[in-house]
């Protein structure tokens, strides 16, 4: 509520961008408003501020929201764009917050050109590395090409660039759920809103899918074999299409995919986003991770979600002006193959071949269900903290098929100190990190014993002689 108390704000743009959009002159809104033309003026360039009054008077005579008019646009456009200017690129250039906040506030339309610029700058950042990453030796020109072109990559260069945050969907979900609301809460929406009954089907009738939208019977049908996690997580997915897709259309536009099926899996990559919101929604969930010092398993307690989607929401706490610890994820299958992969974190994560055998992530399957921790080292000095645990995706009933993967989230070492994970003292230190590389082709640490390659630009060692304790002996200079 605005009252006459509330200081007064310049919003000039947004006023000119509300008349323009109305179809109306500066004498028009003028006549509107009972005041002189030349006011009107004064106040879209800025050289009067608006009152309360006048807003007041805005809201009451257009019918328009006083929140969207007055709204917290420019607060959200000044913390991405303190955000942004931390970058090393902008160390040289004394900007003071307050020009920060005028740019955002007073000039919305020029904030988000250059927020949008820095974006894309970013993606193509992004893209240009992975291009001038080390190929593994052997691999064909055609094999290069194939890469470059990878939709899965694209849509993870698409998700980095951004940091894993869609703050229009968080905002969407929490607009729609103020609470976790369950599945009972989701099902009632469902049917209250859409006119939807949900529908519980054995496998065999539902012919591999595990959801599936019915609209000539008005039914969502979900296989009844899923344990309430993944329930609760397909509900609020279908609800994300239903009543998101707006907010997932308008993520979706700012990416320049080149492929079809890159466009797709970045649909299914926000839906995914918004479902989460959903369950676990972006304020709430700040709070408790605060609150529970990022327990993994505590917060999927008290989400109903499963370690999974946990691990995976904590990777998405980077909203402007709210940012929590940045954390990367991977997920691994025993053979070492990667199926998901979300860098908030800078963790160097290997282009071309497996992740280093020295992480536990690999190691993890020796002790299900049971969390790993590990600090990492870098051959270039950069210390990382990992937990890691195993997650089982299928099964559900007799003879389903299960499907064992590991995963780990993990954050730079100067975050780990607000993990609950570094407060047992028992726990390996940061003194004692493991040597990790990022992958054996690119890792030149001479004396690695989990060694599978050699690494590129060394020569190997002859053994006529003299046999080394590391399967690739290489000069160490």
């Amino acid at each position: 509520m605005v009252t006459s108390s509330t200081r007064s704000v310049f919003m000039g743009p947004r006023l000119r961008r509300l008349r323009r959009d109305l179809g109306l002159t500066q004498a028009d809104m003028a006549a509107d408003l009972e005041i002189s033309a030349p006011y009107v003026a004064l106040l879209e360039r800025n050289q009067r501020p608006v009152t309360a009054d006048m807003l007041l008077r805005l809201a009451r005579t257009y019918k328009i929201d006083l929140a969207d008019l007055a709204g917290d646009r420019g607060a959200d456009h000044t913390a991405r764009m303190q955000s942004i200017l931390k970058e090393p690129m902008f160390s040289d250039i004394d900007i003071p917050a307050l020009e920060i906040s005028d740019l955002a506030v007073s000039y919305p339309g020029m904030t988000e050109a250059f927020l949008r610029l820095y974006t894309a700058y970013r993606e193509e950042q992004l893209a240009l590395a992975e291009r001038s990453a080390p190929a593994p030796a052997g691999a064909a020109s055609n094999e290069l090409s194939l890469d470059a072109n990878d939709p899965v990559a694209e849509v993870r260069r698409f998700l980095a660039a951004r940091r894993n945050n869609f703050s229009n969907l968080d905002d969407a979900a929490e607009r729609i759920v103020q609470v976790p609301a369950g599945p009972n809460g989701l099902i009632e929406r469902l049917r209250g809103r859409h006119d939807l009954q949900v529908r519980y089907l054995p496998p065999s009738v539902m012919l591999g899918s595990t959801r599936r939208l019915d609209l000539h019977r008005r039914q969502l049908l979900l296989e009844d074999s899923l344990d309430n996690a993944s329930l609760n997580f397909q509900l609020a997915k279908q609800l994300a299409y239903l009543e998101m897709e707006d907010e997932i259309g308008a993520a979706l536009q700012a990416g320049k995919f080149t492929s079809k099926s890159a466009e797709l899996l970045a649909r299914r990559a926000l839906a995914a986003y918004a479902a989460g919101a959903l369950i676990m929604p972006y304020s709430m969930f700040a709070k408790a991770v605060d609150a529970r010092r990022y327990d993994l398993e505590a917060l999927a307690r008290q989400f109903g979600t499963s370690f999974e989607q946990t691990a995976h929401r904590v990777t998405t706490l980077q909203r402007p002006g709210l940012e929590k610890v940045p954390f990367f994820l991977i997920r691994v299958d025993p053979a070492g193959n990667i199926s998901k992969l979300l860098d908030g974190a800078g963790f160097p994560f290997a282009k071309h071949g497996g992740a280093c055998p020295l992480w536990s992530v690999h190691g993890v399957f020796r002790t299900p269900r049971q969390i790993v921790t590990q600090w990492l080292e870098l051959p270039d000095g950069q210390q990382f903290f990992s937990i890691a645990r195993t997650v089982t995706a299928g099964g559900g009933s007799f003879g389903a098929i299960r499907v064992e993967r590991a995963i780990a989230i993990g954050c730079a070492a100067e975050h780990a100190g607000q993990l609950i994970y570094t407060r047992d003292g028992q726990r390996p230190r940061a003194d004692e990190a493991t040597p990790i590389g990022v992958a054996c082709r690119v890792c030149h640490r001479p004396k690695c014993a989990a060694r599978s390659a050699l690494p590129i630009g060394r020569e190997l060692l002859p053994d006529d002689f003299r046999t080394s304790s590391v399967p690739f002996g290489f000069s160490a200079d």
